[in-house]
């Protein structure tokens, strides 16, 4: 959700029993305008919140002019005290992957994992133990960056793609119709397209290139991750995602006010294609 309307939008997505109490409120209001300034992005996402076991993570994310450039995230667990994580690379991933349960709140926690290795001396092969350490600060910039690419979602005509390249914010986009707000096709996933490059030249002959640009919600897999709901009358739309529970997308119909927040605990629910 972007910080320049944060309390409009934090309003909107309260529906989930999603909300931060009066004095973060106005602590993040005020550091995320200077977030803004002081590292000069040209806009400011309040991200959401990881929920920890001893500290909550505050997550926020700064943008360039190009909307699809790589996203810089920061994080903090007071809402006024700011830090920048790293970029995430496979290798943090694959690290990470092997944690499970959920965070403490403390960025220089390490998890312990045990691994086999396997050993060669002379003719004979031994497996051996090794006590490999993770940073819990590797954790949340996986963590994050998963769900990033997994559900961060915007709506369709909301970011228009220029021939030369770079994307910007749509400063015509008035909103969707109720009926177009209601389908899976109007959304697309806030990240490089992936599965638009599979797609044959017939499939994208009644896509526009300048809107039509990345992937739309309705071919995620698994089929039924998202739950679509009307609210307060049909005056407002709410996706949530079923694979990373605690991700909330809320859209105001014919309005510009859309966004997206995580609140939840960072995992994976993996148990979702059983269960649909």
């Amino acid at each position: 959700m972007d910080a320049d309307s944060l309390l409009l939008s934090l309003e909107l997505a309260s529906g989930s029993g999603q909300g931060l109490s009066p004095d973060r409120r106005a602590s993040l209001l005020t550091s995320l305008m200077l977030v803004k300034r002081d590292y000069r992005y040209d806009r400011v996402l309040f991200w959401g919140r990881i929920l920890g076991l001893v500290a909550d993570y505050y997550i926020a994310q700064g943008l360039s002019e190009d909307q699809l450039a790589p996203r810089k995230t920061l994080y903090s667990l007071n809402c006024t005290e700011w830090s920048l994580l790293p970029p995430a690379t496979e290798e943090m991933v694959a690290q990470s992957s092997v944690v499970k349960g959920r965070f403490m709140g403390d960025p220089s926690y390490e998890y312990e994992h045990t691994e086999l290795q396997k050993v060669n001396e002379g003719d004979k092969v031994f497996e051996e133990e090794i006590v490999v350490q993770i940073k819990e600060e590797t954790r949340l910039v996986s963590v994050i960056d998963q769900i990033d690419k997994a559900v961060a979602i915007i709506p369709r005509g909301a970011l228009f793609k220029t021939p030369f390249g770079p994307t910007h914010v749509n400063r015509t986009f008035e909103g969707l119709s109720l009926s177009e707000a209601k389908k899976l096709s109007s959304y697309f996933h806030f990240r490089e397209p992936v599965e638009l490059k599979n797609k044959t030249l017939l499939e994208k002959a009644d896509l526009d290139p300048s809107l039509d640009f990345m992937d739309s919600l309705e071919h995620d897999i698994p089929k039924g991750s998202w739950s679509i709901q009307m609210e307060r009358g049909n005056a407002l739309v709410v996706l949530r995602s079923l694979l990373w529970p605690g991700l909330t997308f809320y859209h105001a119909p014919r309005t510009k006010h859309y966004g997206y927040i995580y609140v939840g605990t960072g995992e994976k629910n993996m148990d979702l294609p059983f269960m649909l």
